[in-house]
């Protein structure tokens, strides 16, 4: 085609275009006008009519309203026809409000499911009136855009709508038959707490405490939307105070949901749909190894995710009770108690201590009396060792100050040439101990010179403040003279308290305040965020954020269960009465150091107290950061509860190896690295997984597994992590025993293998000998088959609470090293005094009863909320403390009982010398 043709035809096309008439707009159809229908309605009537797309109905209906009465009216619709795609629309028009709701009712689920539900009931919002008598008119409009549809209304009077106080009632609900109760606060009740019970677990149900007003938000859906809300399975309890709410009234309002996975429960079964696509399928329908094959399954054909399913009838038989709370004097009356029972024991120590000094002036008197020369015979009297307060020792082979040996350097580290003297070590054999072979000064010159030298010129005990273990070590110039004495069969304590006292002091002084660091710094992060959860309690409304006894929760203020915090006063109180003492010993051994005390100098177990202050401050934080975790305590600041425990374990293993080896027991910044090490696994252990659950709709009802809320640690159901923590605790109990049994004198390198064999040959091959230090060797192995025994528990039975299955490795670590030395010290000679012996005794039956309450298990943030709930029960102590509450008064007595055990147990050795006092 030319240019010129081509040109004139699109000329013509573009002219077709513009002068064609514009397209015809199509007109709606006329519409006839709707048809209304309206008639006066009675109450306990039931209507059963039809309506379609050309009819409104409208039931009016009238009734009186008194000012001080209040009644409930509900509203009941039964579609009879089934037209899902076209639902028929109910809307209820009052005075001060609009309630509108569609029949069938669809209410949405996990991932987006539908429910349908053809059963409607609601109660009506009641307005309030001013005047005496109001007679007040509200109607009910029908209508549906569907053909001829019919239905049942019947509206009723709600008996029992204001619930009385100490007064239970029982009702019906459902998903779509939600009831809500009015409740007026008497005079002088201030605050109430409601509690709502039922038999059957399941269906899941919300309990709401909402104000007030309208609309009421009674539906699963909104229900969250104001007010208080817990879920609930059989029990469930909100405390209610009167301040909260202006018209000193409320609305329980109960709501059954669609789906049981907040409870705990399984999701309902989907049925298959033949209609569905196989690749369409919704979010919910993960059909791979939801049977635990392991193995990806094939898409499943399930039903569409806009498909409703109908629940049949998920009806729940509830009852209510609101009864009165605690009144402000049973408050004030619980903490006068608390402090009574704390401050009781500041008066026992205050009066325990006068009587010590008393009884202390009473025997300087009676030894300066005894000094002075006698009138008749002109020398001086004797005095029995039993008034002194120690027993004959040579009785046990322990020697006199007669007859003994010095306990310096000096006479332990001797030439070859000197003599050798048995004596008896108690369970053992006869075995041989060095004594200088040149003739012995009496023990108190000797002393005396040996003294002078140390404290002479030093106006204080630690005016060598700057002194360093590594700068300063005694025995750096003899390192071979450590592996001759360390690693002799039988030891005494003069062979490891070698190092000079500065050093060692200012070693053990980084215990305090390292831990004093690592409260601070740990603390203060823990109060802000503690602050934020009960914030975020108070603002939100939901109480499943945090696992209290909602049957014994006092609050106070914005804290949710005071109760629970105050009870953790006796950590502190008592920490701080432990740190007193401590320092009052401390003072008093820092006296007689500058009088040249010749028993302070040289005799009993050496004296050091930064373990003892760490354990002081350890047992104050352990109240804090539990005061801490009850202000809202879940899954996820558990650890805030057992961090200090873990420490407080450890510290008191360390204190326990300390006594009799403070040379060679461990550094702080070792201890704590360790320590550290074992809190980063309890975080790792409790790590959560919130909704984490197999299975799918899917599957049949068999296979349909629980989806829970509840958390699930990290270490459950992973294999990797609990292969990796038990390989590490093994391979650390191997270390430490190695460590304990050769006394530090051992390498860790390249040749250890090497030595291990050399050794494993010439013990076990070459001849068959037994172990050089039997009761380390007794010790270690069964340290070592307990642990091996809680390792493979661990990676067997995986249980749920981590944090405490590592609390229960130290504890039976320390309980078995406690009973070691015990034993060890009886076989020894020694003798336990009267107050530790008491310290003991008591101790022990308070810890029986601390743990029978620590094992009521008021709840459990193992499970969902609801299912926590369950394991809720009432105060049974002033009507104010419950269970838990009486587990920390009565822990933190047996805390501070053991940790005056470990102060007091070696008492008995004060006046002993430190060569004659054995190593174990």
């Amino acid at each position: 085609m030319s240019g010129a043709g081509a040109a004139a035809l699109a000329l013509a096309l573009l002219a077709g275009a513009l002068l064609s008439p514009p397209p015809v707009r199509p007109q709606p159809q006329p519409h006839r006008d709707r048809e209304v229908h309206e008639k006066e309605a009675q109450f306990n009537t039931t209507y059963i009519d039809w309506v379609n797309a050309n009819l409104l109905n409208i039931y009016a209906f009238n009734h009186s309203v008194r000012r001080n009465t209040t009644e409930g009216v509900r509203v009941s619709v039964n579609v009879l026809s089934d037209h899902k795609e076209r639902p028929v629309l109910f809307v209820v028009r009052q005075k001060e409000a609009v309630v509108s709701f569609q029949v069938p009712l669809i209410l949405r689920g996990l991932y987006q499911r539908k429910y349908a539900y053809q059963e409607v009931s609601r109660t009506l919002c009641q307005p309030q009136t001013k005047a005496e008598v109001e007679t007040q008119h509200f109607y009910v409009d029908v209508s549906t855009l569907s053909v001829n549809t019919s239905y049942q209304l019947r509206v009723t009077r709600v008996e029992n709508f204001v619930l009385l106080t100490n007064k239970r009632f029982s009702f019906n609900a459902t998903a779509a038959q939600p009831q809500y109760f009015k409740y007026e606060f008497p005079e002088g009740v201030d605050s109430v707490i409601v509690k709502v019970t039922s038999a059957m677990a399941f269906p899941c149900s919300v309990i709401s405490i909402q104000d007030i007003l309208c609309p009421v938000y009674d539906l699963d859906n909104n229900v969250a939307f104001i007010g208080m809300y817990q879920t609930m399975t059989k029990k469930a309890a909100i405390t209610v105070q009167k301040k909260d709410f202006p018209s000193h009234s409320f609305y329980v309002v109960v709501v059954v949901k669609t789906e049981d996975e907040a409870c705990g429960g399984a999701l309902p079964y989907y049925p298959l749909s033949k209609d569905a696509s196989p690749g369409l399928q919704p979010p919910w329908a993960v059909c791979g190894d939801a049977l635990g094959t392991g193995q990806r399954a094939e898409p499943c054909p399930c039903l569409l995710p806009d498909e409703p399913v109908d629940q049949h009838n998920r009806q729940k038989t509830l009852e209510v009770m609101v009864s009165p709370a605690i009144t402000s004097e049973a408050y004030v009356r619980s903490v006068l108690f608390c402090l009574g029972i704390f401050l009781s024991f500041y008066v026992l120590t205050l009066l325990i201590a006068c009587w010590e000094s008393c009884r202390q002036h009473k025997r300087k008197g009676l030894l300066a009396a005894m000094d002075s020369p006698s009138l008749d015979t002109g020398h001086s009297r004797s005095i029995p060792d039993s008034f002194l307060n120690h027993g004959p020792y040579d009785s046990y082979g322990y020697g006199s100050f007669g007859n003994g040996s010095s306990s310096s350097t000096e006479g332990i580290t001797d030439s070859l040439g000197s003599a050798e003297v048995s004596y008896s070590y108690v369970g053992q054999e006869q075995f041989k101990r060095r004594t200088p072979s040149t003739p012995m000064r009496p023990l108190s010159i000797a002393m005396g010179e040996r003294s002078l030298e140390n404290v002479a010129g030093r106006p204080r005990l630690d005016s060598l403040s700057s002194v360093e273990e590594d700068d300063y070590d005694t025995l750096a110039d003899i390192d071979y003279d450590k592996n001759v004495i360390r690693t002799k069969q039988y030891l005494c304590v003069a062979d490891l308290a070698r190092k000079d006292k500065r050093v060692l002091r200012k070693k053990y002084q980084i215990y305090f305040w390292n831990i004093a660091t690592i409260a601070v710094f740990y603390a203060l992060p823990v109060v802000q965020l503690v602050i934020t959860y009960q914030t975020v309690v108070n603002v939100t409304g939901n109480q499943d954020i945090c696992y209290y006894n909602f049957l014994c929760a006092h609050p106070l203020g914005n804290l949710s269960a005071f109760n629970n915090i105050l009870s953790n006063l006796g950590y502190v109180l008592l920490g701080l009465l432990f740190l007193l003492i401590i320092l009052q010993r401390e003072i008093n051994y820092n006296r007689a150091l500058l009088r040249n005390d010749a028993h302070a100098l040289e005799c009993g177990i050496p004296k050091h107290f930064g373990l003892f202050y760490a354990m002081g401050t350890a047992l104050m934080m352990e109240g804090l950061l539990s005061a801490c975790y009850h202000v809202c305590p879940n899954y996820t600041n558990f650890q805030f509860d057992t961090s200090f425990m873990y420490m407080i374990a450890g510290l008191c293993m360390l204190k326990l190896y300390q006594k009799r080896h403070p040379d060679i027991n461990a550094s702080a910044y070792s201890a704590y690295a360790c320590l550290a090490l074992v809190i980063f696994f309890s975080v790792v252990g409790v790590v959560s997984m919130v909704g984490a659950g197999g299975g799918s709709g899917c599957l049949p009802p068999q296979f349909t597994a629980r989806l829970p809320l509840a958390p699930q640690v990290f270490g459950k159901g992973n294999t990797a992590f609990w292969i990796v923590f038990s390989v590490i605790h093994i391979v650390a109990t191997l270390l430490l025993s190695t460590q304990l049994y050769y006394m530090g004198r051992w390498k860790l390198d390249s040749g250890i293998l090497r030595r291990i064999l050399h050794v494993l040959y010439t013990d076990c091959v070459r001849q068959c000998s037994g172990p050089m230090y039997v009761d380390r060797m007794v010790l270690l192995v069964m340290g070592n088959i307990i642990n091996w025994s809680l390792a493979a528990y661990g990676l067997i039975v995986r249980p749920n609470d981590f944090a405490s299955y590592l609390l229960a490795i130290g504890i039976c670590n320390l309980l078995l090293y406690f009973a070691f030395y015990i034993i060890m010290k009886l076989r020894s000679g020694e003798r336990i005094k009267l107050i530790p012996l008491l310290c003991i005794i008591s101790t022990s039956v308070v810890w029986g009863f601390a743990l029978f309450f620590f094992f009521q298990g008021l709840s459990t943030w193992q499970k969902t909320p609801a299912e926590s709930r369950e394991h809720n029960r009432d105060c049974i102590l002033l009507d104010f403390f419950d269970d838990h509450d009486i587990w920390h008064f009565l822990s933190s007595i047996a805390m501070f009982g053991s940790f005056l055990v470990l102060l007091t147990l070696d008492d008995d050795l004060d006046c002993v010398q430190r060569d004659k006092i054995y190593v174990f």
